[in-house]
């Protein structure tokens, strides 16, 4: 699309996270920045570029890796990807639920392991979803789409927390809003939903993984520091809760120490939006958020300092 737009595009054949001494040197001379999520856009990289650079649209919906600040001194345009992937991770976030509560990737394994010598009626023990009890942290697009899904399809309650209160979804989502300890305190799986912000980072901590139920399970798909992970592993390995799926992690792409081993776990590696559909379409809206900038026109979807 950018090529056909008249553009010319430089695309990084690097596969992974772009060092940060390659990031510098490419961004030389660039109109528009097209960036992952794991580039950290600072007045570092805006100034690498110089002073012709128009936009970075970033290839994601979070943008904990932009500094708008400088992007605002700047005049740079700052874009990112919301919509588009809401329903993949939504998807993917109810996929990390079934996955821990019926024990697939242990059963799995243990099939592959060759240890399966005939039926039991003990064996793999998982839990049901119907009936049970559904916090969301945070409620957003992604919220709301697994909210709508596992009230619908599995007759699921559902309470959720925000920092903004949506009684007109609630209605439509048949949802209770509860604070955010009372919300840990009555669920069965709680979903994180929020954005990677100053007062989010570490909103899951010891403290919090304490008030929540011995049989309770933890779902993140959104960033993670959202969770202090050495905390989550020391809850996971005394039984303070259940088990626990993630598709983030702290300190990415490592894991704290201990998280790797342990059974009461599905782990996944940031894919929750890795699928054809939703990848084509951020990459899209990415292209053409860049076209419209370069092109003299608002970008699509503009990120607000």
């Amino acid at each position: 699309m950018l090529r056909q737009a008249g553009f010319e595009v430089e695309v990084s054949d690097f596969d992974g996270v772009l060092p940060r001494e390659q990031l510098l040197q490419k961004v030389k001379g660039a109109d528009a920045i097209l960036s992952l999520l794991t580039d950290k856009i600072n007045g570092e990289v805006l100034d690498a570029a110089g002073p012709q650079l128009k936009i970075v649209a970033n290839y994601a919906v979070g943008y904990d890796n932009f500094d708008l600040a400088a992007a605002k001194q700047r005049n740079v345009v700052m874009t990112n990807t919301p919509d588009v992937l809401t329903e993949s991770v939504a998807e993917h976030a109810i996929a990390l639920i079934f996955a821990i509560t019926r024990r697939i990737v242990e059963s799995d394994q243990f099939m592959r392991d060759g240890k399966y010598t005939g039926w039991a009626p003990m064996i793999f023990l998982g839990n049901d979803l119907v009936g049970k009890t559904l916090g969301l942290v945070g409620f957003g697009r992604i919220g709301a789409a697994v909210a709508k899904r596992m009230h619908d399809g599995f007759e699921m309650k559902i309470i959720y927390y925000d920092v903004k209160r949506n009684e007109e979804l609630e209605k439509q989502y048949h949802l209770e809003y509860k604070e955010l300890n009372d919300l840990l305190k009555e669920s069965d799986y709680i979903s994180i939903h929020v954005p990677l912000l100053e007062t989010t980072r570490h909103l899951i901590s010891e403290p919090q993984l304490k008030m929540m139920k011995k049989t309770a399970y933890l779902i993140n798909t959104s960033r993670g520091p959202v969770i202090d992970e050495k905390a989550l592993v020391a809850a996971l390995k005394n039984g303070e809760i259940k088990g626990a799926g993630l598709d983030v992690y702290e300190e990415e792409p490592k894991m704290a120490p201990g998280l790797a081993e342990l059974p009461n776990t599905v782990l996944t590696p940031h894919t929750a939006s890795a699928t054809e559909e939703t990848r084509s379409a951020m990459s899209e809206l990415a292209a053409k958020n860049i076209i419209a900038v370069l092109s003299g026109q608002p970008p699509l979807t503009s990120i607000k300092a």
